[in-house]
């Protein structure tokens, strides 16, 4: 059985306040995009993780899809299966890749061994592997509040627009970009700036991590405002970055300063 585990950008991104348990609470609302890994999970004799694509950083025993499974395994009869994942998404780029794939390992498993956990149940699981993976359990439009791991329901809807994303081959770590970090209350929330026409959101809607990272990285800003000048009604970091998008109103050609690096296009 496959699947295909999708990214997600992050239109606006508040940090709010550090928590007692050293985490950060946040302002964001999380965005599917159709970029995606493939993900494949088979019965089998013994159990084996497999990875193809771009490669991953760090110890096999530590990749969220073989700790998906483990999690599972620790309150359900599961059989052994072999997983393979496409790496596709890149690591470090402020998209959700790894978290995707985690959630996604959680919701095949449920489907193909018949486990019968609901979306709450799933997303129960999900927060243990990391605070971005129960966002991919529904994978729909979500305001994220806290660690970004508790929802509410927003009217967002970007159903026409094109995006383009940019990542410059360059990775940064949720350590390195929340070290930068000082945390505040906005003005205005962001739940009432993105209620307005993505063509306001230049002026309102903001992600705190380019203000500690863009003068860190020049790239990322210089990417921001050659989107801006392909006619993007709004461009912004993802995430804790490093990809940088912009949100169009009709499909455009990649610009040739572009070309270096990894770019995906799409409706969203």
């Amino acid at each position: 059985m496959i699947i295909f585990p999708n990214c997600k950008i992050n239109l606006g991104l508040h940090i709010t306040e550090k928590r007692a348990d050293g985490f950060h609470n946040l302002q964001s609302c999380f965005y599917p995009v159709a970029w995606s890994d493939i993900l494949e999970v088979i019965p089998s004799d013994t159990f084996a993780f497999t990875s193809s694509g771009l490669p991953i950083p760090g110890e096999q025993t530590g990749n969220l899809c073989i700790r998906a499974y483990d999690l599972l395994k620790t309150d359900f009869d599961l059989p052994l299966a072999q997983i393979h994942l496409q790496k596709n998404v890149p690591i470090g780029a402020g998209l959700g890749g790894g978290s995707a794939d985690a959630a996604f390992t959680l919701r095949l498993l449920n489907e193909r061994f018949s486990l019968g956990l609901n979306n709450a149940q799933l997303e129960s699981y999900a927060r243990r592997l990391g605070s971005d993976c129960a966002f991919f359990i529904q994978n729909r439009p979500l305001y994220c509040i806290e660690k970004g791991d508790v929802f509410e329901e927003i009217e967002v809807d970007l159903n026409g627009y094109h995006i383009m994303l940019v990542h410059p081959n360059l990775a940064i770590s949720t350590a390195e970009a929340y070290a930068g970090v000082r945390p505040r209350q906005p003005e205005v929330s962001l739940y009432t700036q993105l209620q307005k026409s993505p063509a306001t959101w230049r002026e309102t809607v903001h992600n705190d991590f380019e203000d500690s990272l863009f003068p860190k990285y020049p790239v990322l800003p210089e990417i921001k405002q050659q989107l801006y000048q392909a006619g993007a009604v709004y461009a912004s970091m993802s995430g804790s970055g490093s990809t940088i998008y912009g949100i169009f109103q009709a499909p455009v050609t990649i610009p040739n300063q572009f070309l270096q690096y990894s770019v995906w296009q799409g409706e969203l």
